[in-house]
């Protein structure tokens, strides 16, 4: 089994040099590391990390890791900044089968997009109930998948998890 997070970025300043190039306010840091803390708690430890190579998205990684007590490389793709939904999905499927823990920090409305596209319906009302409600900054929708990364597809995954970082 497979599992993977969908998680938006933690909170952004209004501004910066460029829209890719804004910061995280302090709250941001704060909420990603607690989420980071959540992920770790929940037993989850990614072996890939993809992410947005926004400024603001790569500080959540920096942030979420410190929280977890992870060291790992992430895979930092400019193309995931302006990503549909499709695109995601498609980033998502290059993966190789020797990942089974994946992680995707992106920018919304494309991750609750693809969390939403993702999910089977099989989840606990409660959980599907939080994944629709909304998708705030620091929100991670946790998925178990059963198949390759390159055959991922719309339904194909159960919601396991979701968690709004908040420090």
């Amino acid at each position: 089994m497979r599992t993977i997070v969908v998680m938006r970025h933690a909170k952004a300043e209004q501004a910066g040099p460029t829209d890719f190039d804004r910061p995280l306010a302090d709250r941001g840091h704060q909420d990603a590391h607690a989420a980071g803390a959540w992920l770790s708690g929940s037993g989850f430890e990614p072996e890939h990390v993809l992410v947005s190579a926004a400024l603001r998205t790569r500080e959540t990684w920096a942030s979420v890791a410190e929280g977890a007590g992870w060291a790992l490389d992430p895979d930092f793709d400019r193309s995931l900044y302006a990503a549909g939904t499709d695109a995601a999905l498609d980033l998502v499927r290059e993966v190789g089968d020797d990942v089974d823990r994946l992680l995707v920090i992106g920018h919304n409305p494309t991750m609750a997009s693809l969390a939403q596209v993702l999910d089977d319906g099989d989840a606990d009302s409660e959980l599907a109930a939080q994944l629709f409600a909304g998708y705030p900054t620091s929100a991670a929708a946790v998925f178990e998948y059963d198949g390759s990364w390159a055959d991922l597809g719309e339904g194909d995954a159960r919601l396991v998890g979701f968690h709004i970082g908040r420090a």
